[in-house]
């Protein structure tokens, strides 16, 4: 492995497991067993290395949902993975590190709001017309709307002055957000599948 992805390797490690702010050019180093000048002739300073993990989780996340709906039989078994994926991710981050992004980082974050404004909101959008088509969703429900809504919801779980981490956990917040937006948009077909799912499990590779 190159030198450069070592870098942002460990970076993101730390960012995960401490918060973006708390993890200095130093800690990176230390972690790595380099010098400091050496990271720096990789990357500018601490936010380009910020911006550079961002964009490529950003890339990976929007491969992985593709793939999901792929492979999912139909609208309401997508957002089950999505979701799984979704906690998977939440159970593995430090909440500081949505925080630290938006505070500190204001390019990464702005880049991060604009690339969900394209990429998410089309899946959620996609997701809805077809969940509407299929029968699992009522056909009167607000596409633009919804879609919108799910969007911020993601975001708002990580509010750490709403959900604060010592007193809420992570999975916790997004499982309930999913089930309480789910149980608003499906029709009687959905609502059946969705009980059926959470009673057996079925397909196996559900788990909600």
């Amino acid at each position: 492995m190159e030198i450069r992805d070592r870098i942002l390797q460990t970076a993101e490690t730390l960012f995960r497991k401490f918060g973006i702010r708390s993890v200095t050019m130093d800690d990176i180093a230390s972690e790595l067993g380099i010098s400091k000048k050496t990271i720096y002739q990789n990357f500018e300073d601490k936010d380009s290395i910020v911006h550079e993990i961002a964009r490529h989780n950003m890339m990976c996340d929007m491969e992985e949902s593709e793939r999901i709906y792929k492979e999912s039989a139909n609208p309401i078994e997508q957002v089950f993975r999505e979701a799984s994926l979704l906690r998977k991710q939440a159970s593995t981050i430090n909440p500081a590190v949505f925080y630290d992004l938006k505070k500190y980082h204001p390019k990464t974050w702005q880049f991060f709001l604009e690339y969900n404004k394209v990429n998410f909101l089309e899946i959620v959008k996609k997701n809805l017309r077809e969940g509407i088509e299929q029968g699992f969703y009522r056909a009167d429900i607000n596409i633009e709307i919804l879609a919108r809504l799910r969007m911020e919801e993601v975001e708002f779980a990580f509010n750490r002055d709403v959900f604060p981490p010592e007193r809420f956990n992570q999975t916790d917040v997004h499982t309930t957000f999913i089930d309480h937006f789910l149980r608003g948009i499906m029709s009687q077909k959905g609502l059946e599948f969705y009980e059926k799912c959470k009673q057996d499990n079925e397909p196996e590779h559900i788990n909600f």
